[in-house]
């Protein structure tokens, strides 16, 4: 293929020189042996921020199923693939949830479409 030729519109950064290079390194090297690891430190979380724990997105998973009008026929298909482990065996209950899916116009909010 060969090089491609470079635009005028477009700036190039130069590379970094040997001795950026080394600065990079000792101080990620500096870095690690004064902590011990090289995991991120408290610094780096942002303010404000709060890790996912399950019941938070439980609860985000509930209100978007509530959100469907089909809460409970999701929970009779689900208990069924629980109980059996296998999709086939719970053909009435995956019917059931797909017919209340297209009554609440779901397959049009969310441009579902029939396999």
């Amino acid at each position: 293929m060969g090089s491609q030729a470079s635009r005028p519109d477009q700036e190039s950064s130069p590379a970094p020189t040997r001795d950026e290079n080394e600065m990079v390194k000792t101080t990620t090297v500096a870095a690690v042996e004064e902590d011990g690891d090289d995991e991120p430190d408290e610094w780096y979380t942002p303010p404000g921020f709060q890790p996912l724990t399950a019941e938070r997105a439980r609860g985000t998973r509930d209100k978007r199923i509530f959100s469907t009008g089909c809460a409970e026929e999701n929970a009779k298909m689900t208990d069924c693939y629980f109980e059996k482990k296998d999709w086939r065996a719970c053909a009435k209950e995956m019917e059931q949830f797909k017919q209340c899916w297209k009554q609440h116009g779901n397959d049009e909010r969310t441009e579902s479409k029939d396999a």
